[in-house]
Order: structure tokens, then sequence, then C-alpha cells
């Protein structure tokens, strides 16, 4: 009985059980001849870890289906996917996790949020749920994506590529952040043991979009801003006028305590990703602070949602695109747009690029690659102003 080729597996009975070939010791490679023109393979791992009663050894088989025959997945192909799946159970890799749960993409997915949370933080970690929900798992059986369901072992560069294909109404920045952190998921599962090193390589073959984090293009005027700020009201109006308003990135705001107010020094004091810093007021963000932060504990965060829960990373979206609409906006309006066009305000107002990189916990790198060019064209008109002769 031969099953590596064409004429062999002809020759053989069709029957449920595999046809098996001895690729090594407790290593075999099957043949499951299900009728006369298709079939699959199987490879079976054999230990004698295990022992009898008597302290005899007990062999233990653990059987693997590697795929249905076809002329590109033949012989060669199969005892290379066998040899593979054997590394891996020699590495103790099982795809499974101490519970029994194959590890699918979801779970991988959602055992990265946990991990986040605990080493972290909430922040990170609901970061990242939210993306998952959003291109994933989603919030609903409808909202789930086709890779959720995939097992790590099976998933492969181009089923990576055509999730990200699926990405529909982020822009190439969103993308490459989300990639990243499907890319993190997968990677913890495989550092974990729980998938295999291959699929680490199949995940540097999907490359990051290039020139995704060119200057950001749309610029709201000081006229559609207040025309998002009231289309948006209770909550939402509160943190959309203060971003307009400060500049802040939204967790800056939305991790900010009442006590962080000062009101003397007209500063909010905001710690994000750059650190801390007290961020200068304007008379109008002062008014709003001060009106949020009136008659609560300083320990109180200063902008909640409506129901008085802490504002969760994106919780903002869909309210901030609905106040878009509304005020017949560029739909890609976001609530970041609104600390771009303050940057974007603030230099064509005359502040210095130092200044605004003080304020906002922007690198004056940074600065110059997103905004140089308003910064080269405020200069040229002060310096036609100059009577230099």
């Amino acid at each position: 009985m031969r099953i590596d080729t064409k004429k062999g597996r002809g020759a053989l009975e069709v029957r449920p059980a595999p046809y098996f070939e001895k690729l090594a010791k407790g290593r075999a490679l099957g043949f499951r001849k299900l009728s006369e023109d298709r079939g699959t393979w199987v490879a079976r791992y054999t230990t004698d870890e295990a022992r009898t009663e008597e302290g005899e050894p007990k062999l233990t088989h653990t059987n693997k289906s590697l795929g249905e025959w076809s002329p590109e997945f033949d012989y060669d192909q199969a005892v290379e996917a066998a040899r593979a799946w054997f590394k891996d159970m020699d590495a103790g890799i099982t795809g499974v996790t101490e519970d029994g749960e194959v590890m699918t993409v979801e779970r991988a997915c959602r055992r990265y949020v946990e991990d986040r949370r605990r080493v972290k933080g909430d922040s990170s970690a609901n970061d990242a749920d939210k993306r998952f929900e959003r291109t994933v798992y989603g919030s609903d059986k409808r909202e789930r994506d086709l890779l959720a369901g995939m097992k790590l072992s099976k998933v492969r560069a181009h089923h990576v590529s055509a999730w990200r294909s699926r990405l529909q109404g982020l822009s190439n920045s969103s993308v490459n952040r989300t990639m990243t952190a499907l890319r993190a998921a997968l990677l913890l599962a495989v550092n974990d043991g729980l998938a295999g090193a291959e699929l680490a390589l199949e995940l540097r073959k999907v490359r990051q979009y290039k020139n995704a984090s060119n200057r950001r293009s749309l610029f709201l005027d000081r006229v559609q801003r207040r025309q998002l700020i009231d289309a948006s009201t209770g909550a939402a109006r509160n943190l959309i006028e203060a971003a307009a308003l400060t500049g802040c990135r939204a967790g800056e705001l939305t991790n900010a305590l009442c006590g962080h107010f000062d009101e003397r020094q007209k500063a909010l004091n905001v710690k994000g990703k750059t650190g801390q810093r007290a961020v200068l007021l304007a008379p109008a963000a002062v008014a709003l602070f001060k009106k949020l932060a009136d008659g609560r504990e300083t320990g109180d965060f200063l902008l909640v949602r409506d129901d008085g829960k802490q504002w969760q990373h994106s919780d903002w979206d869909d309210l901030v695109r609905g106040a878009a609409k509304a005020a017949e906006l560029p739909p890609e309006t976001v609530l970041y747009t609104l600390r771009h066009s303050w940057i974007t305000e603030a230099l064509m107002g005359g502040l210095s690029t130092l200044e605004v990189s003080k304020i906002t916990g922007t690198s004056l790198v940074m600065i110059q690659q997103h905004y140089g060019h308003l910064v080269s064209s405020s200069a040229s008109e002060r310096l036609a102003k100059l009577n230099l002769a």
C-alpha cells in the first residue's frame, strides 16, 4: 500500500480509516481515501510518555487533518506540512488552551485584550478591544469577520491581507494601527506556545501601508468647529468643545479630573502618552471647565458620558460622526480632526512651533513633519511685512 504516488493511491480501497506511512519513529503521514478521485492527508503523532497501571509504556496517538489532496497539495507538500506540525508538537505547541479550547483568531485577540489589561491597564486594553470589536469579532454575530473563527494553525498571509482589505471606512494610518494590534495578539499566542512559529513568518509577509502617516489634510475652520459643537448634545458636546478649545488628545481629556483644572492659573493638567503637562487655556476653555467642575469633587472625572461614567476609547466615534453629518461636514470628521485643526489654527495665528509643541505635547520634529508647510507660509507672510532695505 503506497500513498506517495498517484498510482499507489489509486490502488487503495475507499474507506474512512487513513492509510498510514511511517516518516520517523512516532511520526506518520496518512491518506484517507474518500472516493476514487478525492482524499485527505492526515498526520499522526505518537508518544509513549503515558503509562499503564502496570507501569508499561502506553502509546498515545494524536491525529491532525492537513487538508484535502489536490495537484497543488500532493504528497511532498503533505509531508512538509506534517513535519511542521510534528515540530510544533515536539515543542509543546498544540494550538489548544489549558481549558481545552482551540485557539482561533478571536480567542487570541480576546486573550491579548486581557493581557493588556494586566500589563498596561484599562486604557490600553479598551483601545485594543474597540479595534477588535470593529474589525474582528464584532459587537454581535452579524459584524463578526470571517477571520475571527479561523484556527491559528490555518492562518496564512493571504487570509490577513483579505481581512485588511475588508476594513472599510478606515484611513491607512488607522488600518496600520489596527494591523499592529492584530499582529501583537497573534504573536502573543506564538510566544506562549499556542501557535507555531510559521504564523509569525506569515505575518511578516503582510506589510504596513507606506506613507500612511502623512500630514492630515482635513481642517475645520472656526465656523465649522462651531457648527460641529452646536450639532452635538449632552456629554458629547462637552467633549467635542473641550477638544476644539484645547487641542488635547481624547485620552488626555477623558482622564482629567476636576482637581486637574486650575482656574487661577488658567490651565488644565493632563497626562497622556507623552507624560504630564499643563495645558494653557483660552478664556472660552476656562469658562467651559469651570462650568463642568462646579460643585463636584476634585477626584471626579471632569468629562463624563451621559450616564455619568468615564469615557472609554472610541465611545465618542459614532457621536462625532452623527454630529458631523447633522452639521453637513465632511464624513471623515473625527475627534482627532479638532486637535489637528487647533494646531493648524495656532500656527497660522502666530504661535511658535515651540509653544504649540509644549501646549499639545507633540515633539518639534512631529510639528515640523506634519505642519512645517504652515510655519514656512506664516513666516513668509511676516517677513514680507518687514522693512529690511
